[in-house]
């Protein structure tokens, strides 16, 4: 009986309440109840009774904490998915956006609208569409024989990526408002969903920056191709990738809480917090090298030596310093830009295969190891990819993988680093 008035009790009582833990008190010390249990000797024998006062009165808020702390874990989890989803859409828009610049597809929608373009329907809506884009240099300049239908294809393009990145937006406010306005957010998060929403909103309009690059009148010399700012679409990239990262990192911290390692130590410890500094040095590495490939590809640099591991029978080409000042080839010269590249990727592989190897001889939290693995493993798909894509003179699937390969990879350093914030001091 006394089990069942504990459960009686225990699921009545609402999370902090303190009036139903009162009148449970009220009805143990009532003479009827007490005298009862203390005249009862079989009752008094059982083991239950022997803390039934206590249990009694924890019962109300053993349950309550307990459902509190079961709630809290369920908040995490949905908050720790809601970001991994918004992470996910990410990914995909930076596939989409590579895509549509490997397609020379970017430049077909030459208006932006904070809420959207209306696609065309009828025959006179395209032929509209398409008179806008023959007023534009990239139609007057390299695209004179175009069709209607080779229009359609490529403004669909451009189409599909600008409406992902407002369903991306979506995504994010509703719920970033309900878990908000809901109290399911931990303290420290309010001000990363701040920083979410202002790089989302950057996001969007450096892509329209980006674009309005292409669409001026700036292109007169006998070579000049119609093409976006390579400075632009390097810093629409990153933007992109620092948002990616952001998203997983705090994902990551609601689903896989860091683990740290079992040892007092103080040589262990310190060996593990230098391997922590350099997978930190690897994560910045693969995100630099994948800010170069942005320039790569905003000057095509990649169809300029197709050829590896030298550059047309040379380690160093001789038009590397072509253009004067000297400084300008860094970002302007093809060559240059294309040979930066691969010294940043071999000299990302180099750091991590030597990441991978001290990995072997550190104390690190478990999922480290496998982390570590992860990210050696796909280091050295990555640059098989790159060099593919450059003998094969960048075919578009082949390029895609290769941009998308570079964001996997960061993805692996970002889980690497998470495993190791908690390391003891």
């Amino acid at each position: 009986m006394l089990s069942v008035g504990r459960q009686c009790f225990s699921k009545f009582v609402l999370p902090g309440s303190k009036t139903l833990a009162g009148n449970a008190n009220r009805i143990y010390t009532s003479n009827g109840l007490k005298k009862m249990l203390h005249s009862n000797s079989l009752w008094n024998k059982q083991p239950l009774v022997k803390h039934a006062k206590g249990n009694l009165l924890r019962g109300t808020g053993t349950v309550a904490m307990r459902l509190t702390a079961e709630t809290s874990t369920n908040s995490n989890r949905a908050v720790g998915y809601w970001l991994m989803t918004c992470g996910g859409m990410v990914f995909v828009a930076v596939v989409l956006g590579g895509v549509t610049r490997l397609t020379e597809s970017g430049l077909s929608m030459v208006t932006w609208k904070l809420l959207g373009e209306k696609m065309p329907r009828t025959q006179e809506e395209w032929e509209s569409e398409f008179r806008k884009y023959k007023e534009f240099p990239e139609f007057k300049i390299k695209n004179k024989d175009m069709t209607l239908s080779e229009f359609k294809w490529i403004w669909h393009m451009e189409f599909g990526h600008r409406m992902w990145g407002r369903a991306i937006g979506a995504a994010f406010l509703v719920p970033a408002a309900y878990f908000w306005m809901r109290g399911r957010l931990r303290p420290g998060m309010k001000p990363r969903i701040v920083a979410f929403g202002s790089l989302i909103a950057a996001q969007g309009l450096m892509g329209w920056y980006m674009v309005k690059s292409g669409l001026e009148d700036r292109f007169h010399g006998e070579s000049d191709v119609p093409r976006v700012s390579q400075y632009r679409l390097a810093a629409h990239l990153s933007l992109a990738f620092v948002l990616y990262t952001l998203f997983v990192w705090s994902g990551l911290d609601h689903l896989v809480p860091a683990g740290t390692i079992p040892t007092t130590s103080q040589s262990v410890v310190k060996a593990a917090r230098k391997f922590r500094m350099l997978a930190h040095s690897c994560k910045g590495l693969v995100f630099l090298t994948a800010v170069s490939g942005a320039f790569v590809a905003g000057l095509d640099a990649g169809l300029v030596y197709n050829s590896f591991p030298k550059m047309a029978d040379k380690w160093v080409p001789d038009d590397v310093m072509a253009l004067q000042p000297k400084i300008s080839n860094f970002t302007e010269n093809p060559t240059t830009v294309q040979f930066d590249h691969r010294i940043l990727g071999t000299t990302t592989l180099t750091l991590i295969s030597t990441l991978w190897l001290l990995s072997k001889r550190r104390v690190l939290p478990p999922r480290a190891y496998k982390a570590a693995n992860a990210l050696a493993a796909m280091a050295w798909l990555q640059v098989g990819l790159g060099i593919s894509t450059l003998l094969t003179y960048v075919p578009v699937s082949l390029a895609a993988c290769h941009q998308s390969g570079s964001l996997v990879l960061l993805s692996t350093a970002i889980w690497l680093t998470h495993e190791l914030k908690r390391l003891p001091k």
